[in-house]
């Protein structure tokens, strides 16, 4: 049930009305937990079942953990907990990546390879709601929080449908607290949420999916890149970047503008990434619940920005693969990983380099060397994203051909509309970071909001393929 499908918009205003005709905050929370079960099933009822359960378990862990208890046996249940959450997630998401890794040392070494696949079908957003779960129980543990002692509003936390398959990354002391308080219907959080979610809905149909149609030659799993002129390979990676980027932020925009239709808010996930003046600027504009959650959870109990630079390096290094293997499991996701690791760790020592000559720093903070810095931190992000992609050996294929001149007779021709649409999405975003948008937005009239509003829709169907595209990170 897709956040830009008819099946979704009946869903959500059946869940709106059920929602707000109730008269008690209780009853409000129980229509959620089964709003957002049923989401789930539309995907597989089993698990669905798994999911609740392991909430259940996480719920009972924490409450033990809170409770005055030896050191040792609060870790032991934090380590159950760790082991429970971190094992599904390994046998879902990574059997068949470890027994692959398996397969091939053993034929390296002349073994007999016959090592089965195992048919796993892997639940949607496993990776995000196990994140969740794991930073419940060590903010616990370290006595950062108290645990949950409602379990209806512990296991809307992590069910919550609007996050529960693709984020944003949620922490538990800034929604179980949401959960808690009886929620009233205000039009303006109304319109704020209708606001995210037609920007995400525009984001996602008029932009990201047209994008498909040159980025598809390249990245889809029955493309040939090789047999591609060098202008349609770099045209694709181009297209790429701007559709993951509408795709997903799309997704997040609707995510979080359907929980503030429900009176909930959920935190900003992206925030105008691709103006990042480096790729440590960029680690804090993209995917900002996720880059958080590695920052506080294994970035810092690494060792963090503390003692020598190699060994910060070093944390760069292993949180960032990590990083990547969590985006899929597959080694082209951990080369990925492992390349904006090593970014930002060159970023360090380029910015160590720049502040001890003056001159230099200087000339980076002008207009014209700030343009080039974002215009750089753009350009190697975007050949980052070759390897965003299950298959290693395309991703080598692509970078070959986007370096080796190759001319071809069938160029394909942007649509003058798509263009409109991508000098739209960056001059909007030039107006969000210069501020120009929060002083203007104030004093629109209602009226003409609302027919921005409807306008908006109109061309997001409009402009919106005749197929549906499955989001990125469902896959």
């Amino acid at each position: 049930m897709f956040f830009n499908s008819q099946a979704y918009l009946i869903f959500f205003v059946i869940v709106f009305t059920v929602y707000w005709l109730s008269p008690w905050h209780r009853l409000r929370v129980y229509v959620l937990l089964a709003a957002s079960f049923t989401f789930y099933a539309f995907w597989s009822k089993h698990l669905a079942l798994l999911v609740a359960s392991t909430t259940v378990f996480d719920y009972l862990f924490a409450r033990a953990m809170d409770a005055n208890r030896p050191r040792w046996l609060r870790r032991l249940l934090l380590g159950a907990s760790l082991t429970i959450n971190l094992g599904l997630l390994c046998y879902f998401k990574y059997a068949n990546f470890f027994l692959d890794a398996l397969r091939e040392s053993l034929r390296a070494a002349g073994g007999s390879s016959n090592v089965p696949y195992l048919e796993v079908m892997i639940p949607f957003g496993i990776s995000f709601y196990t994140f969740e779960a794991i930073s419940y129980t060590i903010d616990v543990y370290s006595r950062k929080i108290r645990a949950e002692r409602n379990l209806p509003n512990f296991m809307l936390f992590i069910l919550f449908f609007p996050h529960l398959v693709a984020g944003p990354i949620v922490r538990a002391r800034d929604f179980l607290s949401q959960a808690a308080k009886p929620k009233r219907f205000r039009w303006l959080r109304f319109q704020v949420g209708i606001e995210y979610f037609l920007i995400g809905l525009f984001k996602k149909m008029a932009i990201a999916d047209n994008m498909i149609r040159f980025s598809d030659p390249v990245f889809a799993a029955s493309a040939d890149p090789s047999a591609l002129s060098t202008f349609q390979v770099w045209l694709g990676v181009f297209a790429f970047a701007i559709r993951i980027y509408c795709d997903f932020s799309g997704y997040s925009d609707m995510a979080i503008g359907s929980a503030h239709m429900l009176g909930y808010k959920l935190s900003i996930n992206f925030r105008q990434p691709y103006l990042s003046k480096n790729i440590a600027e960029f680690w804090r504009r993209w995917h900002i619940s996720l880059s958080s959650w590695l920052r506080d959870y294994l970035f810092i109990p690494l060792g963090g920005s503390r003692g020598s630079r190699w060994l910060v390096a070093r944390n760069l290094l292993i949180t960032m693969t990590l990083g990547g293997l969590w985006h899929g499991a597959n080694w082209s996701f951990v080369v990925w990983g492992l390349l904006h690791g090593s970014l930002l760790v060159i970023h360090r020592f380029f910015r160590d380099f720049a502040v001890n000559r003056p001159r230099l720093d200087a000339l980076l903070q002008t207009w014209l060397g700030t343009l080039l810095r974002i215009s750089l931190t753009f350009f190697v992000v975007s050949l980052c994203w070759i390897f965003f992609q299950p298959s290693l050996t395309r991703a080598l294929v692509i970078l070959h051909q986007m370096f080796t001149p190759a001319i071809s007779v069938s160029v394909p021709v942007m649509g003058l509309q798509i263009g409109y649409l991508v000098v739209l999405l960056a001059v909007a975003q030039v107006l969000l970071m210069s501020g120009i948008w929060k002083r203007v937005y104030p004093r629109i009239p209602a009226p003409a909001l609302g027919i921005c509003y409807a306008l908006l829709l109109i061309v997001s169907l409009i402009l919106a393929p005749d197929t549906g595209k499955t989001f990125i990170y469902f896959q």
